[in-house]
Formats: C-alpha cells, sequence, structure tokens
C-alpha cells in the first residue's frame, strides 16, 4: 500500500507532457488536439474540451483530469490557435463537434463513452454537438452558457449592449492604423443603434447584423439549439452565477433537460460570468465558504456519470447571499418556497428614496399614479459610483445602487426595516400596470438589499421593451418583467427595495422612445407612469422560504 502515493504521482507526471495530434473534419479542415492520458493502452471514458481560447490555457485541468482516469482531449476549435480554417463564431460548431467525438471513439485509448466541458462558449459547443446527435457523447457539464443565443445577446427585447459592443471590438479588432475607443461610455450612447460599428471606428458586420434583429426571427435559427435541447436525453450539469447574463438561460436548460428524466444537476453561486469560484465580487465578499472548486465540481459529477460513483449529488445547490451558506434543494424554486406578491404603493410619490414609495403584503390600495421623465440622453447608470467618476464600467455584479435612489427618473419603493429574517430563494417577477407618451419605452426592475448603513446592494434586475410585447400606447397596459433568479437572506434592520426606472446603461441599449428600433437616429423623452390601483394592481412576486 506505501507505493500507491508514489504511484499515483508517476501518472501525473506521465499526464504532464500531451500527444499533440491533427483531427480531420468532414470538408478535410485539420483541428488541433492536445491529448492528456497516464495509461494509453486501456480504453477508458474521454473527456473532451473545444475552446477557442487556446487549448494550452486548460492543460492543468486536463492533467488534474488524467491523473483521475480519463483520457482528455483539448482541442482549438476551427480557425483558432494550431487549428486550420477560419473561425467564424459558434458557425459550424455543431459538424465540428460531431466529427471531433467520432474520431474520439475510434480511438484504442476511449471505452466509447465521452464527456464534455466547459463555460461560455466552450459550454455553447458542448449543446451544439449534443443536437448534432454526436457520437459516444454521454454526458454534459455545460457552465455559464446559452442554448440560444438571441437570448444570450436580447433580453426583454433588449440588446446587452456593453457586452457585445466590447466583444464584438475583440473577436475583430481593428485593421492597421485604427483603434479601440478610449471612452466607451459616449461610443455606446451613438445613434443609430445599427451603425455602432461605425461608432467604435471600423466596420464590424457581425455587430451590425445582430443589432439589427432585435426579435427571434430565422436570423436566429442556425443558433438556437431549444428545440434539439427539449428532446436531448443526457445527463448535464448546469453551473451559472446570480450576476451572470447567462443565468436564466442555464436555469431554463436546466429545467429542460431535467424534463427528459435524465440526471440533472444545477448549481447557482455568487459569481458574475467571469468570477466563478472566487469569494469577492464587485464590492461583496461572501466569505470563505463561497470558495468554490469548478474543476472539482465537474469531475465529481464525471465520476458520478461515467464511473457509476455513488457520491451523492443534490439535484441543486445554491448559495445563499447575506448568510453566505450553501443550501440544497431537490427543486427551483426550493420545494417549500411560496410566492408572495409585494404591492407597490406610494400616494403617487414613489420618485427618489425620500417619497412615499412603499413595497409591503397585503392588499393593492387605490392610489395616484407615480410618474418618471425616461430621457434617452441621461440613462440611469447600472454601477452609480463609477458613472459618478465619470469612469466607464460593463460590470454585473453587485454594487452599491444607493446613489441612483436620489434621482427623479427612478422610482423607489421601500418596505420597513425588517423586524426578523427574510429569506428568498427562487425566480423573481414584476408585474406592473404601465403607460407612456412615446410609441415605445423600457421597464427596468431591480431588487435590492438595502443594509442599515444605507448601502444597497443589487440582488436581481430585469427589463422589458414596450414594443418588444406590442404595448399600446398612452393607454394603460400590463407588462411581466422577467427580474432573474436569486437567493439572499435579508437579516432585521434591513430594507426590501424595488426600484423602476426607464434604462440601466451601459449594460442595456438606451430606448430611443421612438418605435423605430436599432434605426432610430433620434430620440424622444418619455413620460411613464406605474399605475397601483384595485382594477390596476402593480406588484412583485417574491419566493419567500419559510
Amino acid at each position: 500500500m506505501r507505493y500507491w502515493p508514489l504511484l499515483a504521482w508517476a501518472m501525473v507526471l506521465v499526464a504532464q507532457e500531451p500527444r499533440k495530434v491533427t483531427i480531420p473534419m468532414r470538408d478535410g479542415v485539420e483541428l488541433a488536439a492536445d491529448i492528456y492520458d497516464t495509461n494509453p493502452a486501456v480504453p477508458k471514458p474521454v473527456l473532451l474540451q473545444r475552446t477557442p481560447y487556446n487549448k494550452t490555457n486548460s492543460a492543468a485541468t486536463a492533467r488534474r483530469y488524467a491523473a483521475a482516469g480519463y483520457a482528455v482531449v483539448v482541442q482549438d476549435t476551427r480557425g483558432r490557435f494550431e487549428s486550420k480554417g477560419e473561425f467564424f463564431p459558434y458557425n459550424g460548431e455543431g459538424q465540428d463537434g460531431f466529427d471531433t467525438t467520432e474520431w474520439v471513439t475510434r480511438q484504442p485509448w476511449s471505452d466509447g463513452r465521452i464527456g464534455m466541458w466547459g463555460a461560455s462558449y466552450v459550454g455553447a459547443v458542448q449543446y451544439q454537438a449534443a443536437a448534432e446527435g454526436a457520437p459516444g457523447l454521454a454526458v454534459l457539464a455545460p457552465t455559464a452558457t446559452w442554448s440560444s443565443f438571441y437570448r444570450n445577446i436580447y433580453l426583454g427585447g433588449v440588446p446587452r449592449l456593453a457586452l457585445i459592443g466590447t466583444a464584438a471590438a475583440g473577436l475583430y479588432p481593428p485593421p492597421a492604423g485604427k483603434s479601440a475607443p478610449t471612452d466607451w461610455y459616449q461610443t455606446l450612447q451613438s445613434l443609430p443603434l445599427a451603425d455602432l460599428d461605425l461608432a467604435i471606428g471600423w466596420r464590424i458586420p457581425w455587430l451590425r447584423t445582430i443589432l439589427t434583429h432585435p426579435r427571434p426571427d430565422g436570423f436566429w435559427k442556425r443558433l438556437d439549439v431549444t428545440p434539439e435541447i427539449d428532446q436531448l436525453k443526457m445527463p448535464a450539469q448546469h453551473i451559472v452565477g446570480y450576476y451572470d447574463f447567462f443565468l436564466r438561460e442555464v436555469v431554463s436548460n436546466f429545467e429542460r433537460l431535467r424534463r427528459s428524466g435524465a440526471e440533472q444537476q444545477l448549481i447557482l453561486g455568487p459569481w458574475d460570468h467571469g468570477s466563478i469560484g472566487k469569494r469577492t465580487l464587485g464590492e461583496i465578499d461572501f466569505g470563505p465558504a463561497s470558495d468554490f472548486d469548478l474543476p472539482g465540481e465537474n469531475l465529481a459529477w464525471f465520476d458520478r456519470i461515467l464511473k457509476g460513483s455513488r457520491s451523492k449529488i443534490p439535484a441543486i445547490r445554491y448559495f445563499s447571499m447575506g448568510e453566505n451558506a450553501w443550501r440544497e434543494a431537490a427543486s427551483w424554486p426550493p420545494e417549500d418556497a411560496k410566492v408572495m406578491p409585494f404591492y407597490l404603493h406610494s400616494k403617487g410619490k414613489a420618485n427618489t428614496r425620500h417619497g412615499d414609495g412603499l413595497v409591503m403584503i397585503g392588499k393593492p390600495a387605490s392610489e395616484p399614479y407615480d410618474t418618471f421623465i425616461g430621457d434617452p440622453s441621461q440613462p440611469v447608470p447600472a454601477w452609480p459610483p463609477a458613472m459618478l467618476q465619470g469612469k466607464f464600467a460593463a460590470f454585473w455584479g453587485p454594487v452599491d445602487q444607493g446613489p441612483n435612489a436620489d434621482r427623479s427618473d427612478v422610482l423607489v419603493y421601500d418596505s420597513s426595516p425588517l423586524t426578523r429574517e427574510l429569506r428568498i430563494a427562487g425566480p423573481i417577477e414584476a408585474h406592473l400596470w404601465v403607460s407612456q407618451t412615446t410609441p415605445d419605452a423600457d421597464w427596468v426592475v431591480k431588487l435590492i438589499d438595502v443594509l442599515p448603513n444605507g448601502y444597497a446592494q443589487n440582488l436581481a434586475v430585469g427589463i422589458q421593451r414596450a414594443s418588444f410585447i406590442r404595448a399600446p400606447r398612452e393607454r394603460p397596459y400590463q407588462v411581466r418583467v422577467d427580474v432573474g433568479h436569486t437567493a439572499a437572506l435579508l437579516k432585521p434592520g434591513h430594507r426590501l427595495r424595488i426600484e423602476i426606472t426607464g434604462s440601466y446603461f451601459p449594460l442595456f441599449d438606451r430606448n430611443t422612445n421612438t418605435g423605430q428600433g436599432p434605426y432610430s437616429a433620434t430620440s424622444l423623452v418619455a413620460r411613464q407612469r406605474v399605475h397601483h390601483t384595485a382594477n390596476m394592481p402593480s406588484m412583485v412576486l417574491l419566493p419567500i422560504m419559510p
């Protein structure tokens, strides 16, 4: 027995240097891959990653998985780094994934069963390969990713502007003599939106096309594998953060695949898109309990599915902010959560935190509507402190929303100071009765935890464009806003705050309010109203834990 530690160490050393191979695709293009395997003579399950971010960046995880008894293949996607061909984001990844898994299943070190892992782009290619019926593909671990690229770009008909603008400039770098903008905040305010690439400084056809297709029409069909995912019966581990723009997609895909009967796991943590596993995000330290070993969680999942491990894998693990602790559940929202309506009250004076805005459980009351001015030239900032300092910040995480509450174009509804703990876990929805004086307008709803010292931590945010639901002008109508998912404990002395406004810039595009979509070069100032009467009750639905 005393020789096992030395043997295990020797196996890790064997996996240090990968074997380099090229894998031919159906059109003859060869894609480069590194193979890590401590014992190539023995057939075993294979873990595959296909990445546009350079396969060498996954070397440490690949060695760890190889030492755990897997053959590991890490491949540069088409047109990236050592792979041949031309790179076009997501185009053909399903076919290349099929051809790669087919090649893997024919190798002597493969037992014919393949698992895929990776985040973001590296997660999406898993779904694309699965949608093609990739041979041997037996289990997925898609982290923070999509099955519909449209839903990645748009929420409620509104484009995630800072994300796609800066990403486009990175994917398609400037030609000789050009450089990226130094003032992104100003650049992203350029009109019309369809010509944003010209404001950036050079033609980016990819950017223009996605900004000029604000509805999920046929343009997006090739990058929507949701119909195939609905029919897929395959185990998958879904991991994402509450502040990740992929949050809704990941939860929805977990629910889709779970309906097939195949085992699924959902893990929700206090992260944005780039911070999975870290304990600090923005201005919040979530404590030592939030430390998270992403490769280790993936490995435990693969061991369960591919090796029959008996280790306990809860269906849902979620991190509860505020108490900074992990919890488990069998469903989402947790089975003991009760969805409760929190009604908006104000006497028509909810502008700023110094008004009469109140959110409370109970019955709606007949009160005057609240009014604010939605001026596209003065958008409400997503990161108030940064905007006050004149800095550009395309950040999705928790930052103090307090400065926004002093703006007259922000409706603020606070609870009384809590006398006992309030625990929230699950999806958040707002059902509002609204109207506006312009052909179009946006409705932004934020859920906020206000600490006794006044710090206002954003927990969740959603947005809905009126024209996307073909809402009427001037007349009241009901709008449903998907505010996202969260889990948090609000302690005694804290306040629950709901904010409603017409913009959340630069994370989301400013609505010109003209109804002309991305081609509008002008803008209109909107007078926006939130109604709350017995016949038009505006409320936010919260999943409350006992």
